[in-house]
């Protein structure tokens, strides 16, 4: 038995990346650890959309190199790879910059690791595979060996949209759905597995369309797989919000009142700066649309700040419309420079103390809002699904509806289960209960 250490960079999909990674490896003897020391294989997950996360490789590489050669001198081998984002856009300059690195492999090749590690154990040297087969990649992956109760399921992949700011279309590619059939089959072994929440994963998941499968149609399809409760999706585009994704919020009981809609300024100057094509007025119709249907909905989003040439009324303008949206929790970030995006080249680029004040300010609006969202909650019963224990001895957690967390002191029992909780108060990062 080898042993495999996968630490993940970024977003969901990179976690459903890392675990789906490991699958593949399993036959081959390898077996998940907790920790890089010791182990027979080591493979970084990245992510390419900020530069502290670029950073946070490097660093990581330079800890590793040293862990490499312990195991060389103690008699063994440690394969190195970098997987993901990072792999696709910088992988000559990775193995040009870090010796000990044996494989690089973009986020849509990653299924040809098996062959990677046969290649490089029989010829030495460094394997590097970038190339963009995402459906190649699906058809070659094993079937899942374990589901967790809310499980993370890829359906669409890439990006046509090409916003100023952002990496995705050079390190994902283009957009591409899976077929529909194939969606269905691994949401019922996850189910088999004890999955009973799917969670529908996409650069642009609401952009999915497949032999003339909608995601609309695509979340009904699923919400009849035996086993299965509770379904969301992410990431979201505004301009692929469709009128019958918005009207399956209404109709379909098993997709969650809880919507992430990045918008990330509100600004309509900004906004065409990023290349959006959409402006504020537009995604404010949008959540009018979406709360005619289900009112009770929880909004989240994506905020940048700092973006080239933002004026002091620009940014006035993203918090006027999160004044007027409201939202139950959103992320927010400062532009960062990405290499070979336009952004990266504009003029007029804010300097770092001005963005801080601005990421500051604007954080503080959202905290408040999530605050006053999870206090509208209290004193109410909600429905919670169980996932796993809590650090607290004696609590298991579970999540709201509108994913919030939720602490209860119950028996694990009622892990993989829905209860319902009265919600009592609430902390710095979630609600606790007790069972109704």
């Amino acid at each position: 038995m080898k042993t495999l250490y996968v630490k993940t960079y970024g977003c969901q999909m990179n976690a459903y990346d890392s675990a789906k990674m490991a699958d593949l490896l399993a036959p081959l003897g390898y077996a998940t650890i907790d920790a890089p020391e010791g182990a027979d294989m080591v493979i970084l997950n990245t992510c390419h959309i900020r530069e502290k996360a670029v950073e946070k490789v490097y660093s990581e590489l330079g800890r590793l190199r040293g862990l490499k050669a312990k195991k060389a001198r103690d008699g063994g081998r440690m394969v190195l790879a970098v997987a993901g984002c990072v792999g696709q856009a910088e992988g000559a300059e990775i193995v040009a910059r870090e010796p000990a690195v044996d494989l690089v492999v973009g986020p849509q090749s990653y299924h040809r690791l098996p062959e990677m590690i046969a290649r490089t154990a029989r010829a030495g040297g460094h394997a590097l595979e970038t190339d963009f087969p995402a459906l190649e990649k699906f058809d070659s992956l094993p079937a899942p060996a374990s589901s967790t109760v809310s499980a993370f399921l890829t359906v669409q992949e890439g990006c046509n949209k090409f916003c100023t700011f952002c990496v995705v279309p050079y390190t994902r590619g283009s957009e591409q759905s899976r077929p529909a059939e194939a969606i269905l089959r691994e949401a019922r072994q996850l189910a088999d597995k004890g999955a009973r929440e799917l969670v529908l994963l996409g650069q642009n998941v609401n952009a999915y369309d497949a032999d003339g499968w909608s995601l609309a149609k695509l979340c009904d399809a699923l919400s009849n797989v035996q086993g299965i409760e509770r379904i969301r999706y992410t990431t979201s585009h505004p301009r692929d919000m469709a009128d019958d994704l918005i009207a399956a919020h209404g109709s379909n009981k098993k997709l969650m009142p809880y919507l992430h809609l990045p918008v990330q300024s509100g600004s309509d100057a900004v906004l065409e700066a990023m290349n959006r094509q959409h402006s504020a007025d537009d995604y404010r119709r949008q959540i009018d649309r979406v709360r005619k249907v289900r009112p009770d909905i929880a909004l989240t989003s994506d905020f940048i700040v700092g973006f080239p040439g933002e004026s002091d009324s620009d940014f006035e303008a993203t918090l006027q419309l999160v004044r007027d949206i409201g939202y139950a929790t959103a992320f927010s970030f400062k532009y960062s420079k990405r290499p070979g995006t336009p952004a990266s080249t504009m003029r007029k680029q804010v300097g770092e103390e001005v963005k801080t004040a601005r990421l500051d300010a604007l954080q503080k609006l959202l905290l408040s809002q999530q605050h006053a969202f999870d206090d509208s909650q209290i004193g109410k019963i909600q429905p919670v699904l169980f996932e796993k224990t809590a650090r607290e001895t004696g609590q298991i957690m579970g999540r709201t509806p509108y994913q919030q967390p939720v602490h209860v002191i119950a028996q694990p029992s009622l892990i993989g289960s829905v209860a319902d909780v009265r919600i009592e108060r609430r902390t710095a990062n979630s609600l606790h209960g007790t069972l109704a």
